[in-house]
Formats: C-alpha cells, structure tokens, sequence
C-alpha cells in the first residue's frame, strides 16, 4: 500500500479495537502465516528474533515453542499488545512499534517474521530498510503480505455500485519484486500463494473483515453510513460471483524470505 492510501492511525485503531474478536475469525491468518513458519530453513538457528505486527501474539507464541527462546513482540496496536500479553508466555516481550522506525539496535537480531502486518506499512521499502538494519549478518527476515487481486470480487461489486473506493488497494506483484530487489538483500524469494474462503451471504464476509480490524482502510474512504439501498445493490451485485460453495473471496497472499548475507 502506499502512502496516499493508508492511515497508520487508523489501522492501530482499528486492529486495537479488534484484538479480543480477530482469533475468532482468523482461519485464514493462521493457514497463511503457518505456511510462512514452514518456509523457514529445517536447520535455522535464532537466540534473538522478532515477530513484526505480532496481533495477537499467535505466532508469537509458535516462535517461541520452535526456538525454545524468548520472542518480542511488535505492534502499532496498543490493544493487541495488551491482549497478546494477558495470553503469554512470560518470557516473551510486548512493545509498541512501528516497522517503519524499529526500536531496535542495528545489527542486534536474528530473525525477523512478520505474517500480514507489513502490507499496512505506507512505505514498505522503508520497513525492509529497518529490518536489513536491525539483521544481524545471516540473519533472515520472512514475512507475508496481500498483493493485488485481493478481495478482488469485492472491489468489483462495489464497483458496480459506486466510484468510491470501499475495498483496501494491496500492491502489484510487480510492484512488490522491485521494492524486495533493492532492499539490499543478498537473496531473496516470492512466491504468490492463491486461497479462495466461500461465506454463505456478503454478511458474513464483511462481519468477518471487521472483526478482523481489516475493512477499508483507505484514506479519502466514503464517510457516514452505507445507504440501505447501496447495499442491496452491493448484495445483488457480489451475488453474480456466487459458486456452489457460496461467495467466493480471493486472497493472494505473497510468502517471502529474505537473506542478508555476511560481507566479503
């Protein structure tokens, strides 16, 4: 996302706001990130690592049960740190940050995961910047995020509705390579994961973005309430994707590790 679109006070406002709802609903943020953990090397060795956008501390906690070793724990959201701390473990470490400017000593840690939280940094490149800084060398970064052609059957039926822009813009593919080439990574990978969830009626699926925290976000997003007749014109209109396992929303979920090697 880029910085016209995106309100980091909004986003830590609203994932705030839903710390005590988002497991309840994050099957989908669990299969995505659990992918990512999986991607890590078999043989990878970390005494100091970070989970960048911690939430609800979910991985956190697997961090930890993999590397038997003390995680912190960053987030914009005050109220999903509070709420990821009251679940532990003790030994972890909660704290307020944001990825853009990481309170973090250069050259201090080993692993830096991050599963959807960094596609709500307006300035990616400059997060990327922070953790090859923050790296120790051979350290590893690996995170994930929503590219382009997510939740793509909304923003269309909203487009038959209005102008407006009701639906959060994730970058393109090609857009995120280039940002991921110059981030002055030794190697790096990408690869672009497609999960298509069915919910029964559009309700549910805007129920679950909400408890999430992640309906729009967009700055310049339509203000007041969403007019009745609007939105049985944007239920008629998602109806038209419905497949026998119900409505279908797409998430392209990009998995990348990066490498930061030792220098010659």
């Amino acid at each position: 996302m880029t910085a016209e679109v995106i309100d980091k006070q909004a986003v830590a406002a609203s994932f705030s706001r839903a710390a005590t709802t988002y497991d309840q609903v994050a099957e989908l943020q669990r299969s995505v990130g659990t992918n990512l953990l999986e991607r890590l090397p078999k043989d990878l060795q970390a005494e100091r690592l970070v989970d960048l956008g911690c939430g609800t501390g979910y991985f956190t906690r697997a961090l930890n049960a993999r590397f038997q070793q003390p995680v912190l724990g960053l987030d914009i959201a005050e109220g999903m740190l509070r709420y990821a701390r009251s679940q532990g473990p003790a030994s972890c470490a909660w704290v307020t940050a944001d990825a853009e400017a990481l309170p973090l000593r250069s050259d201090s840690q080993q692993l830096l995961f991050s599963s959807l939280a960094l596609q709500w940094c307006p300035d990616l490149g400059q997060a990327l910047r922070e953790a090859h800084r923050v790296l120790q060398a051979g350290g590893h970064m690996v995170f994930n995020t929503l590219v382009d052609g997510t939740l793509q059957e909304l923003r269309d039926a909203w487009q038959a509705v209005d102008g407006y822009v009701h639906v959060n813009r994730f970058m393109p593919l090609a857009q995120l390579q280039q940002i991921l080439a110059s981030a002055g990574f030794t190697h790096w990978s990408c690869e672009v994961e497609t999960h298509v969830l069915h919910y029964p009626q559009l309700s549910a699926l805007t129920h679950e973005l909400k408890a999430l925290g992640a309906h729009n976000l967009n700055a310049g997003r339509p203000g007041g309430l969403t007019g009745r007749a609007r939105l049985r014109a944007l239920t008629s209109a998602y109806e038209s994707f419905r497949q026998s396992a119900g409505l279908p929303a797409t998430y392209q979920v990009a998995q990348i590790i990066l490498h930061k090697g030792h220098q010659a």
